[in-house]
């Protein structure tokens, strides 16, 4: 068991609280680690506070995520509601955790505080691509698959897209090439969204498929977004008639 000790104020003294966590789980590549990482990639963020703690935490709109990544990290560290910063907004939650390896470790891995518009791509083994892309697509990826109707003409057409987002050019660049190289995809291109909102890696139709087998090829601990994959999966149904079954 790995254990991390923590104190909080009660009664005005100090009584010890003890939480759980795997502080070994980046030191080595495995399918789990790379899908955690490619989600911290996308929706994660490392601090130092000034009393010299050192923190990593995760946040998305969908709880059922960190349910599944606080598992696989052998945690039992607090899920929190993030308050909304506008009506408008979703609610969101957050998984911090104190741990000075895991801030070490993924600083080894090429992550920094402030990472958003500076990080790299990773160098990620081909065995472990598929769940580091998968992490991060669950973070900062969407599918679109939607049914329009093309001017000048009568018929509707089909539209099947994916997108990564970043703010790092330099990231997506990567990314590409990996998809390229080692992940089937055969185009894509990249954009700027719109001046200094970041940029998209975006690919169609066929490399979307190719994607989508990439991804969701053996899935680990359920490790994945469901309504992502049901988008994938209507879309391969419909389109080309073929099925993506997840073996879990």
């Amino acid at each position: 068991m790995w254990i991390e000790y923590c104190s909080v104020t009660c009664y005005d003294k100090y009584m010890p609280i003890v939480k759980k966590l795997n502080h070994d789980f980046f030191k080595k590549w495995t399918r789990e680690m790379a899908y955690v990482l490619g989600f911290f990639a996308a929706d994660g963020s490392m601090m130092q506070n000034k009393r010299g703690g050192h923190f990593i935490e995760f946040h998305i709109t969908d709880r059922c995520v960190l349910v599944s990544i606080r598992k696989v990290l052998g945690s039992d560290h607090k899920i929190s509601l993030r308050k909304q910063k506008k009506k408008h907004h979703r609610l969101s939650y957050r998984l911090q955790l104190g741990s000075r390896e895991y801030f070490n470790d993924i600083s080894l891995l090429g992550f920094t505080p402030n990472k958003s518009k500076i990080v790299r791509f990773p160098f990620v083994e081909k065995d472990f691509l598929g769940d580091f892309v998968r992490g991060y697509f669950d973070g900062d990826g969407c599918v679109f698959f939607k049914r329009y109707k093309v001017k000048d003409r009568r018929k509707m057409r089909w539209v099947f897209q994916t997108r990564f987002t970043s703010g790092s050019k330099q990231f997506l660049d990567g990314l590409h090439f990996s998809l390229r190289e080692q992940g089937g995809v055969q185009r894509g291109f990249i954009l700027e969204k719109s001046k200094n909102s970041g940029w998209e890696l975006v690919l169609s139709h066929n490399d979307s498929v190719a994607l989508s087998t990439l991804m969701y090829n053996n899935v680990p601990h359920n490790l994945f977004l469901p309504r992502k994959y049901r988008i994938f999966k209507r879309a391969l149904r419909t389109l080309f008639g073929q099925k993506l079954e997840m073996r879990l």
